[in-house]
């Protein structure tokens, strides 16, 4: 029997897919179209074909596979995709991995599982999930930190912003750039996800978060380096960055957030050894952009 695994075809379910295919599992891969099912195909899964919030399919689906990695998160999604799961694996050995997410703790300069959660609009819709899963056996929940790798994930919000034009171009900031972001190597996530799964005994929730906080200052300076920006950076209130990303968007990245993943490390074993963001950027893994 193969493990079901959503979000195959996307930034941390590629990844993922990669490792377990590596460590010899089966894989079917839940996917929307042909182009997806294509794309995790090709990376050694075997494609279902069908909506993650179509109930019978995932029923269906959880019911055939020996444990489910669910990656494809999104309030739609996971009102139905987390219960039909539940019912199907209910009663027997079988595994399941939700994810979860840090923005759900608000700010904090030592977030653990333990930290009460604040979660903002673009994230309290994971705690009814959450819940669910927890309250479940053979169940474990991985709450991913900010993403980087393979010149992708949020860092590229601040890559890709608009330099403006003048004599002297900058790196627009999110807000005034003192709020930490915790952060996490795509690389190392997927090794989280994996061990989760793999250890029977693993239950709760496990933050993926590297223990490499930088500032968002931190990361301005890194890629005004990278790429020589003649202005270097530049600070915005608040209200100007709620009005250049959206506000929900914006108010998840003005979080202040620092985290370790103790538990992660202690009862999975887990060993982060990608390249830290600051590094990552100045190594030139992110394609540069044009600074008009």
């Amino acid at each position: 029997m193969s493990i079901l695994l959503t979000g195959g075809a996307g930034y941390i379910g590629s990844a993922v897919l990669e490792r377990l295919v590596a460590a010899g599992h089966e894989v079917s891969a839940l996917v929307r179209s042909p182009e997806k099912a294509a794309i995790v195909e090709a990376a050694g899964a075997t494609p279902i074909i069908g909506a993650a919030d179509d109930a019978e399919i995932v029923a269906a689906a959880a019911a055939a596979a020996s444990g489910v990695i669910h990656l494809a998160s999104s309030p739609a999604v996971d009102s139905v995709f987390v219960p039909a799961v539940l019912a199907a694996l209910a009663g027997r050995d079988a595994r399941f991995v939700h994810t979860g997410g840090i923005w759900i703790y608000g700010s904090g300069a030592d977030i653990t599982e333990e930290s009460p959660l604040q979660p903002l609009p673009i994230s309290g819709w994971r705690a009814d999930g959450q819940a669910l899963v927890n309250a479940a056996p053979n169940t474990a929940i991985v709450a991913p930190a900010v993403v980087y790798g393979q010149g992708s994930g949020i860092v590229r919000s601040l890559i890709e912003a608009p330099r403006g034009s003048g004599v002297a171009p900058t790196v627009p900031l999110v807000g005034d750039g003192t709020q930490h972001w915790t952060t996490v190597h795509l690389d190392d996530i997927a090794d989280l996800y994996v061990l989760a799964y793999e250890n029977r005994s693993a239950h709760g929730v496990y933050i993926g978060a590297s223990g490499v906080n930088p500032t968002v200052q931190d990361l301005g300076d890194a890629i005004a380096s990278a790429w020589d920006v003649a202005g270097g950076t530049a600070p915005e209130t608040a209200d100007a960055s709620r009005e250049r990303l959206g506000a929900d968007f914006a108010d998840a990245l003005l979080l202040d957030q620092q985290a370790k993943g103790s538990r992660a490390r202690t009862e999975l074993g887990w060993r982060p050894a990608g390249a830290s963001v600051l590094d990552e950027i100045a190594s030139g893994s992110y394609a540069p952009v044009s600074v008009v």
